[in-house]
């Protein structure tokens, strides 16, 4: 965390609105027509594919209005890739504990799945803590590979992989402005609705919308914490699989990927 900067004193400095980038989407397709013509160029995790296809019957089953949001978003990735462009999408919660983690993580493997290139996934908070434990237990139960942790004991590192011919994903507790993050022409994904709340502008973001999610925290020490936790990266999972449906519906793979 950077010393002497606080929220607080970002949003004094650089608070305003942003118009909505509303691009349409082309001709909506299936999400099940998509996943028969996704490219095989992708040797995914046994267990983390058979979790994907268990969600995909139920994306046209989605709310009107988080489709109309997330359309937004596969808007973005198709026309960044159109031109050739990296898709950058970065997911925000005030902790970066769970919720971000989970649409980060979920984002990379539905793009995958799909055959979708040019995607690049990242996720920040408000303030750094440490990815939770719970969070790690629930994506490993769908079939992510979680490596041993490195780092400091109160903010591990943890190598997260959802195929075997992919790098692995570097996740950790991180403010959203955090130097590997993208400063400039990403997507801010708010996952959380403080986040959402006390964040009206990132900076650098070309688009930024509302993905609220609830807390799974909220179950934490209870007899249903784990399926809280799973039944949230579930939900979050769902919504990236519609996403990266959407974007393979309408758009080609890059030329010479």
């Amino acid at each position: 965390m950077r010393a002497g900067r606080t929220l607080a004193a970002l949003l004094l400095a650089s608070c305003v609105t942003r118009p909505p980038e509303g691009a349409a989407t082309s001709e909506r397709a299936s999400p099940g027509a998509a996943a028969e013509a996704r490219a095989e160029t992708t040797t995914m995790n046994a267990g983390l594919t058979d979790s994907i296809e268990a969600l995909v019957p139920s994306l046209d089953a989605l709310p009107a209005e988080r489709k109309r949001v997330l359309d937004r978003v596969a808007a973005f990735v198709s026309e960044r890739r159109s031109t050739g462009q990296p898709a950058r999408l970065t997911f925000i919660c005030t902790a970066n504990s769970r919720r971000s983690h989970l649409g980060q993580l979920w984002a990379a493997a539905a793009a995958a799945y799909y055959g979708v290139d040019g995607v690049e996934t990242y996720s920040g908070g408000t303030e750094a803590t440490a990815f939770n434990p719970r969070a790690i237990a629930a994506i490993e139960r769908a079939g992510f590979v979680v490596d041993t942790p490195t780092g400091p004991d109160d903010n591990p590192h943890y190598r997260v992989r959802y195929a075997q011919d992919k790098p692995a994903i570097l996740s950790f507790s991180k403010r959203y402005d955090e130097a590997t993050n993208p400063k400039a022409d990403f997507v801010a994904v708010m996952t959380c609705s403080e986040a959402d709340q006390n964040c009206p502008l990132v900076p650098g973001a070309a688009l930024r919308v509302s993905l609220s999610y609830e807390d799974p925290k909220v179950a934490d020490g209870t007899p249903e914490e784990a399926a809280r936790y799973d039944e949230r990266s579930r939900q979050i999972a769902t919504e990236m699989l519609y996403l990266f449906s959407r974007v393979a519906a309408a758009s080609k793979p890059l030329s010479g990927a």
